[in-house]
């Protein structure tokens, strides 16, 4: 029986961290990091997700606005908007929450955004900066699975690991972030031959490809760390990509889901934000 690796445990960790760092700053009375989070439409996991951020922002003093746009705004009111949060200074991350509604230019719009306030790290810019090795804003979620491996105490350099899905927002990043930890790494996707093999082979595997439930105990080696990022509701149930009470018994370490990589995503949203505070205003 392998061990639950208690997502909401690691992120209070970095919570203390930004508690810290705010409290610092309001003693020194210097400014609060801030955060502006923009929404469009009505999507309820959209939603659901700009809540919570909304609700850790003020449990942990980090000044948080939500701007609405209805779905039937234009793409240059909400360019408009970005652009004036380029320019304030008490504003130091900008995220855009996607998917946007699908008339609209997600590429273009995210390219509006300062690459400096790019707290989600979704800009070309910082997507090249990840990719070239260099000093760049991390994407969340790939951010928040890395730090639930190291939280297991073992060390990624030198594992076989494995990433199901090759999105921009999770598959891509994360399998670049284990690269630059010294991980030799497989990105599988639909059109990988012998998936269930393939990772039956890696000591860290990483599910992001929003199936509900398909990975079982035959898809992990014994002993491996398995993340599940997938998060889909059935019948009013949030469901991972991975078959918790299977795998468990022969991984060493997995996430559950809920309570697992969500938990990390939105801490590692305030944890950029502090960050861009720090390095870029003086």
């Amino acid at each position: 029986m392998g061990n639950k690796i208690q997502g909401k445990l690691v992120a209070e960790s970095f919570r203390d961290s930004i508690r810290e760092f705010v409290k610092n700053r309001i003693d020194n009375n210097l400014r609060v990091p801030g955060l502006s989070i923009i929404l469009v439409g009505n999507d309820g996991g959209s939603q659901y997700y700009v809540k919570n951020a909304k609700k850790l922002c003020d449990n942990l003093n980090v000044k948080c606005e939500v701007f609405n746009f209805p779905e039937e705004t234009s793409e240059k009111d909400i360019i408009n908007t970005i652009e004036t949060l380029n320019n304030r200074e008490d504003v130091d991350g900008i995220m855009l929450q996607l998917p946007l509604p699908d008339k609209f230019n997600e590429k273009n719009i995210i390219d509006k955004i300062d690459y400096k306030k790019d707290v989600d790290g979704l800009t070309h810019i910082n997507i090249g900066k990840l990719y070239s090795g260099e000093k760049s804003f991390i994407p969340c979620t790939p951010k928040g699975i890395i730090e639930l491996i190291k939280s297991t105490g073992e060390d990624i350099s030198c594992k076989n690991a494995v990433v199901i899905g090759r999105s921009n927002i999770v598959g891509k990043p994360v399998a670049q972030l284990l690269l630059n930890n010294n991980a030799t790494v497989t990105i599988c996707h639909s059109r990988t031959k012998n998936l269930k093999e393939v990772c039956s082979q890696a000591d860290i595997l990483i599910a992001a490809i929003g199936k509900p439930d398909f990975v079982d105990g035959s898809f992990v080696k014994e002993g491996a760390i398995v993340i599940d990022v997938g998060t889909t509701m059935v019948d009013g149930k949030l469901k991972g990509d991975v078959i918790f009470d299977d795998v468990i018994n022969k991984a060493s370490f997995l996430t559950p889901v809920p309570g697992g990589v969500g938990a990390m995503t939105t801490t590692m949203l305030l944890m950029n934000t502090c960050e861009a505070l720090e390095n870029y205003v003086h």
